[in-house]
């Protein structure tokens, strides 16, 4: 199976699992709309036939007939568009919720490494920038939509005369050689936009931090900063007026193939009118057909690209989701505090590195004891950290706490009894008590865990205390707190 198919079997069969009713609401809806486009291709020969024969009043009631029965297409349709707003809505969550969810459970060396994060950026940058999950369920539920169209229209045009069919399959055979060009080039485009957009939304980013604006003002990296970002906003912008160009070429083809293919078909239709002496309904019956054929393959060759190119985008979305998850071995739960840590004959290598961080380390912490581990920059010291913290996993060697690999012990147990800071501490914009534990935890223990780090009289200071909501990303009554601050309570 080729990676399109398995890509978009895949994600049919994760959004069918997410929401089924989605599917069988766009289906209908591809019945009505085909079923209205065939109703209206032959409407106006009925009304053209009735007025031939002079039958006035048999138009006005065909007329009337048309409008209601168009009316009822449309309120149907509108109701189905609707129904789709809501479901698409639900199911866009349900794929954010997953991609959220899969990045927590992947080793954490995957969030680290270069391959992986631009991985991780294709799949966000698709989802959240290109509306990639609304645009692939419409492009296919538009698809559908048209085949039944086509199915139908095609059945009409045969019974008057195959030549038509070959003109109209001619020009789908052209269009479709302008879709596959113009899909390879927006590929092409994307896949090399992809790494220099992630280094300017870097640039870009980080200009706009403000807890780096003091740095700025102080210091020439400001200056520095904006230099790199106009040098890969330049870059993005050539990119894109080359493959605007390109693009534009391709859709001039198009166009002329179209107005080709209009040209021979009403040659054609009209000739055969006039050679078998065929009353004007049957002409316009035609005509509509054909053009209603040629107006549809359009569209579908217009939704196509769009379809192939959602289907691209979703790909890495695919190989994310994908991707083996942690695995948390062991089965001993640890209940009591940690006592003793040893790291036996501990070597480790980060991913795609072959240089050792740490090699043929060996030590132990006693129960009760203080220690200071110094080092130069890039000696090991935050990796030791990482590995006691089960981040990362030896390349040779064990660690034990209390005597036990650090591997035998349930996951969740052993992990509680942690609590590192690193240099690269995050706080979030929750409330101070829900950073020091969690939304249900007990604010009195976070109070007095608070107050042990030296924080009583900071909170004391504050209308809500340790429940004072911490910057103001989310509100004005925000905190901020001082570097050393921060720090305590992380």
């Amino acid at each position: 199976m080729n990676k399109p198919k398995r890509v978009f079997f895949k994600f049919i069969k994760f959004a069918y699992k997410a929401h089924k009713s989605y599917f069988y609401i766009i289906l209908f809806q591809a019945l009505v709309l085909s079923g209205l486009n065939i109703f209206n291709a032959y409407s106006l020969s009925l009304i053209i036939n009735s007025l031939e024969k002079k039958d006035y009043q048999l138009s006005i009631i065909i007329g009337g007939l048309i409008v209601l029965i168009n009316l009822i297409f449309n309120f149907l349709n509108k109701l189905f568009k609707r129904l789709i707003e809501v479901e698409e809505t639900a199911l866009k969550e349900a794929v954010h919720v997953q991609v959220t969810s899969k990045l927590m459970r992947l080793p954490f060396a995957y969030l680290e490494d270069p391959h992986y994060l631009d991985l991780k950026e294709r799949a966000k940058f698709a989802i959240e920038n290109k509306n990639t999950i609304s645009n692939f369920l419409n492009s296919v539920s538009q698809l559908l939509q048209y085949f039944f169209t086509l199915l139908g229209l095609i059945t009409i045009i045969l019974l008057f005369d195959y030549w038509i069919v070959v003109v109209l399959v001619a020009a789908i055979i052209v269009n479709v050689v302008l879709l596959l060009l113009s899909m390879k080039t927006q590929i092409k485009f994307y896949h090399d936009l992809i790494p220099i957009n992630r280094k300017f939304g870097y640039f870009y980013n980080t200009i706009l931090d403000e807890k780096r604006a003091k740095d700025y003002r102080m210091y020439s990296i400001g200056q520095l900063l904006q230099q790199k970002n106009i040098i890969y906003a330049s870059e993005t912008q050539k990119y894109i007026q080359r493959f605007f160009a390109v693009m534009g070429s391709l859709a001039t083809g198009a166009q002329i193939t179209n107005h080709i293919q209009t040209a021979l078909i009403y040659i054609l239709v009209a000739l055969k009118t006039i050679k078998n002496k065929l009353p004007i309904s049957t002409f316009s019956l035609y005509i509509s057909c054909a053009l209603s054929f040629s107006q549809t393959v359009t569209k579908m060759i217009d939704v196509g690209i769009t379809y192939l190119q959602m289907l691209q985008y979703l790909g890495p979305f695919i190989q994310l989701i994908e991707l083996e998850e942690e695995e948390q071995f062991g089965s001993i739960p640890l209940t009591e505090e940690i006592k003793t840590i040893e790291f036996r004959h501990v070597s480790f290598s980060y991913p795609r590195s072959k240089e050792y961080i740490l090699k043929n380390v060996s030590f132990t912490i006693e129960p009760h004891e203080k220690i200071a581990i110094v080092g130069l920059n890039g000696a090991g010291k935050s990796t030791l950290i990482k590995l006691l913290c089960r981040l990362y996993k030896p390349n040779e060697g064990d660690i034990l706490v209390n005597g036990v690999s650090i591997y035998e012990y349930e996951y969740n147990s052993y992990i509680k009894q942690i609590s590192a800071v690193f240099q690269d501490y995050k706080l979030f914009a929750y409330t101070l008590k829900e950073n020091i534990l969690n939304e249900d935890g007990d604010e009195k223990i976070a109070y007095e865990v608070a107050c042990k780090v030296g924080l009583k009289d900071k909170l004391n200071q504050l209308p809500n205390g340790i429940n004072s909501l911490y910057t103001k990303s989310f509100s004005e009554g925000g905190i901020e707190l001082s570097g050393g601050e921060a720090q305590k309570v992380a």
